[in-house]
Parts: structure tokens; C-alpha cells; sequence
């Protein structure tokens, strides 16, 4: 039997969901953010742990560049982007000393920063931590994984684009997850089609369907397809609450109904561990 780890400052968060994605440059960070937001607006509490070491951009897409970590006697204490603080953040991103800096470290390092992340943060009670791993599977990603893999994490959301290549990638990113034991929530097919600002016509960019094939054909839950929305890129480009601001676009409900589908598989996990 695996030995689970000692909860510690993790102790108050009841699901963790890790966001992984084949390649960079999928979105991976936009559903994070987007997902917490939603997460959020359904009443819950959420914390996002950024340990995307090549690019941490979810300080900017909630606003939060610039702000201090602070130290207490348990740890780092994340920072709150709203102020009902019902979204806590920790990044990688705090620790640079300006925005265009590049984490250029060796890989031990950057494992022990990972290590650190997920040990040190003092999250207090959390309905959701939702952590944007690094992509695809490198060092840092798995060191990212298996650093949360002994907290029972709620599972993995795999994000993709409708390209071949790009599901070829999270092909074998559910290779990944099933080597190492963690539970698939669901793929996510991001940036399918593009949404006309003028007509609300949805154009089909890239080929269509890749992800929604790949998740029937892997057998597990194909969470949404979510559209290139020109004002959800304007949200994250100003670090705005898309979910709250723009409830008429074409991205909103199939980013809510994402953030429904993942609210009901941790309510019936809840109720299997009480049975």
C-alpha cells in the first residue's frame, strides 16, 4: 500500500487537481485561471499553486504581478488576488525580481523549489488548489507530480488543441498519469475554433474533435470544449474576472460547465470516502 504523506500545510485543502498538458503553449495556465475563477463564483474557496517554472504567467492573468510573498513561522503565505480572499496564489513568479527574468537553473534545484512549493505554503482551508504544473514530462513536471501524488490529489486535467500533435502529446501525457497512478479527471480541448467579435460565428482555425476522440478513445471524461474567445484573451491580457464580466460570451459556459463537471466528481468522491 502507498504511503500517504503527512498532510502538514496541505491539511486544510480538501481537493487538489493538478492541470498538465503535453506542450506548452496549449492554454494550460488560461484553464487553470479560468477554472479557479469558476470555482470560485460556485461559492468555493481556492488556492492556485503556479510551479510552471518556464513560464509563470498566472500572477499577470489575475493581476497579482509585483506583489511580496511573506514569510510566518509555517511558511510562505500566498497571496490573495481578491479581497473576500477566496482565491489564494503562490508563484514562481513572486520570486523573480522582474517579469522578464528566466528561472535558469540546474535540475536539482529546481526540483527542491517544486519540493518546497508544495511542503511550504501555508494554505489554510481550501475547497480546491488547483496547481498549473510545468508541460509536458519533464524533470520538473515529474518531480511536480510526484510531490503531490502521496496528498490523494482529486486527479489531472489534460489540456489540449485540437491539432494531432497536440493530442499526440497528451496521448502520451495520460501514459504519464497512468505509470505513475494518478487519476484522469477529464481532457479538455482548448482553443476549438475561433469566436467572430462581430457575429459570434465559431470558425474551426485548427482541425476539430481531436481531444473530445482521444478522451472516448483512452475511455475517460471529455470535460469541454473551450473556443478562442477574443474577450477572454482581453480578460487575461488585464488580468480581468472573466467569468463575472462576460457571462454572454461563447467561452463562458463551456468553461463553467467544466468547472460543474469537476464540482460533481469531487462531490461523488466525498460521498464514496464517507460511505
Amino acid at each position: 500500500m502507498e504511503a500517504v504523506a503527512e498532510p502538514g500545510n496541505l491539511a486544510g485543502v480538501r481537493h487538489i487537481i493538478l492541470v498538465l498538458s503535453g506542450k506548452g503553449g496549449v492554454g494550460k495556465s488560461t484553464i487553470s485561471t479560468e477554472l479557479a475563477l469558476a470555482l470560485r463564483h460556485a461559492g468555493k474557496k481556492v488556492g492556485i499553486l503556479d510551479v510552471d517554472l518556464c513560464g509563470p504567467s498566472v500572477p499577470r492573468m489575475l493581476q497579482a504581478q509585483g506583489c511580496a510573498v511573506h514569510q510566518c513561522d509555517n511558511g510562505w503565505v500566498p497571496v490573495f488576488v481578491d479581497q473576500e480572499q477566496s482565491i489564494a496564489l503562490m508563484s514562481v513568479g513572486f520570486l523573480l525580481e522582474t517579469p522578464d527574468e528566466a528561472v535558469v537553473w540546474r535540475g536539482p534545484k529546481k526540483n527542491a523549489l517544486i519540493r518546497q512549493f508544495v511542503s511550504d505554503v501555508v494554505w489554510g482551508e481550501l475547497d480546491f488548489l488547483v496547481v498549473d504544473t510545468p508541460p509536458g514530462t519533464s524533470d520538473e513536471h515529474i518531480s511536480a507530480v510526484e510531490a503531490l501524488r502521496p496528498y490523494q490529489p482529486l486527479g489531472a486535467v489534460l489540456v489540449t488543441t485540437p491539432q494531432a500533435v497536440s493530442v499526440g502529446d497528451v496521448r502520451r501525457e495520460l501514459t504519464f498519469c497512468r505509470k505513475t497512478g494518478l487519476p484522469v479527471i477529464g481532457i479538455v480541448e482548448n482553443m476549438s475554433g475561433f469566436v467572430c467579435p462581430h457575429c459570434a460565428e465559431c470558425t474551426n482555425l485548427f482541425s476539430v474533435g481531436g481531444g473530445e476522440e482521444l478522451a472516448r478513445h483512452a475511455g475517460v471524461p471529455f470535460l469541454g470544449s473551450v473556443p478562442l474567445d477574443p474577450q477572454l484573451v482581453r480578460s487575461l491580457e488585464e488580468g480581468r474576472d472573466f467569468i463575472q464580466e462576460f457571462p454572454k460570451s461563447a467561452a463562458f459556459p463551456a468553461l463553467a460547465s467544466i468547472a460543474q463537471k469537476i464540482l460533481d466528481g469531487a462531490q461523488v468522491q466525498a460521498q464514496t470516502g464517507t460511505d
